[in-house]
């Protein structure tokens, strides 16, 4: 019997899978923007811990998922919490096959952190400090792909 693979992601399609050095950078990037104030937060464990140690604002559980949901983007990045894999996507996922991991578009106008403690701690939704900029020009690129 042939073995099915299962997706990464779901719904999508994988645009493009980072490399290490990639992935890393991605991290190091995330960080600069919503980890600044991570000194005393365990965030080697779960970066997530930053948003439930309220050192960054956001909202959490269904209104962390409603927001999400109204985000769009001309592609998606999804970081494994573990650092090593990170990819992006055409769709805005509502799966992926990591415990904890996140999803925020290149420009990092937005995160949202998807926990193993889902439910009690999770999923996390965060804006950017610049979040309108950033979101107004992930709009335009939309727009500019679909009229091209």
């Amino acid at each position: 019997m042939a073995r099915v693979a299962r997706a990464l992601v779901e719904p999508g399609q994988i645009l493009h899978h980072f490399s290490q050095t990639e992935t890393a950078n991605l991290t190091t990037q995330w960080l600069s923007v919503f980890g600044t104030k991570r000194q005393g937060v365990n965030s080697k464990a779960y970066l997530w811990h930053i948003f439930s140690a309220a050192r960054y604002p956001c909202v959490a559980g269904p209104a962390a998922v409603q927001e999400y949901q109204q985000q769009l983007a001309q592609e998606y990045v999804v970081l494994a919490n573990d650092g090593k894999t990170a990819f992006s996507t055409n769709l805005l996922p509502s799966k992926a096959d990591f415990a904890d991991y996140y999803v925020f578009p290149k420009n990092l106008a937005w995160t949202m952190a998807f926990t193993h403690e889902d439910g009690q701690l999770g999923p996390y939704f965060a804006k950017h400090m610049n979040f309108v900029g950033l979101n107004n020009d992930n709009l335009a690129r939309l727009k500019k792909l679909r009229h091209a």
